[in-house]
């Protein structure tokens, strides 16, 4: 099971390896994260989704646009790399992906035509990481731009609701890549922004260090439960009650539901293409 690590008295305190995606399994569900991140060999997934097929094409499509020469950053381009990448993995049919496909592009022709392809970012796909008391946080930035004196963390988005400047200031991830930027770069930071394709609309938020501060310790405390956990099964409780699933609507789409009695129990399994936007995306809340 991965034990925890006996600290000797003098030590420095060892630090807990975390990743936004790795701390957001454990809030989420307990038994998600343990089948992700600690059981060997990890139990088998469920299908691909048609979502993150979009949205993994379009991030793709984003990163290797900035890889073009100058000259060669055109929405035309932009549109050829979202074809080369893209994949029909969790669709109903090829009349869907082919429908969705068409979508994306649109999104990227819009997009790129109001980007200044002479604007070259600081990174993209930028692996950036930080330390805290308790923490050794890493992650990968979409895109990092520069602002005159500063650096502005920039997360594409690609679902169907629209970005909000709350949801800016409360994502765990985006305030764990000011801190990596910060560290990494050794730049100031403060700035993070959601791009959200399908509407062209930005969300936006200026970290302070109190909000940071705020953010560092709800991940140090969802680090001390992982470890807590990972410990009671070291020292022999059963792995099922140390990481407890935690079940409800989101049962219908985990990764895990093969794997999981309890999440087959509580909800009926969603279609892999469900939550792809057949109509024009609205401003509501993500089902």
């Amino acid at each position: 099971m991965g034990g925890a690590q006996l600290e000797m008295p003098g030590m420095p305190r060892r630090l807990f390896p975390a990743t936004p995606s790795k701390l957001a399994a454990f809030s989420d569900c307990p038994r998600r994260y343990r089948h992700a991140y600690v059981d060997r060999p990890t139990p088998a997934r469920g299908p691909a989704w048609a979502h993150n097929s979009v949205g993994s094409a379009v991030h793709a499509a984003l990163r290797s646009f900035w890889e073009l020469p100058l000259a060669g950053r055109t929405a035309g381009s932009a549109r050829q790399l979202l074809y080369g990448v893209w994949s029909t993995a969790g669709f109903r049919d090829a009349e869907q992906s082919e429908r969705w496909r068409a979508r994306a592009a649109g999104w990227l022709t819009d997009y790129v035509t109001g980007l200044d392809p002479a604007d070259e970012p600081v990174g993209t796909e930028r692996q950036v990481a930080a330390t805290t008391e308790r923490l050794a946080l890493s992650g990968r930035v979409d895109r990092i731009d520069q602002r005159g004196d500063e650096l502005v963390v920039v997360d594409y988005k690609t679902g169907r609701s629209v970005c909000t400047d709350d949801e800016a200031r409360g994502s765990p991830a985006l305030a764990a890549y000011v801190l990596g930027v910060r560290r990494t770069l050794r730049r100031p930071c403060s700035r993070v922004e959601l791009h959200h394709l399908p509407t062209g609309t930005v969300a936006a938020f200026e970290h302070t260090d109190r909000s940071l501060a705020n953010h560092v310790r709800r991940a140090e405390d969802v680090a001390a439960d992982i470890a807590a956990a990972t410990a009671a099964v070291d020292g022999g409780e059963d792995p099922d009650v140390a990481f407890p699933a935690a079940p409800g609507r989101q049962c219908g789409w985990c990764d895990f539901r093969p794997s999981c009695a309890v999440g087959q129990a509580a909800t009926p399994p969603r279609e892999t293409w469900s939550f792809l936007a057949e109509e024009e995306v609205v401003q509501a809340p993500p089902t």
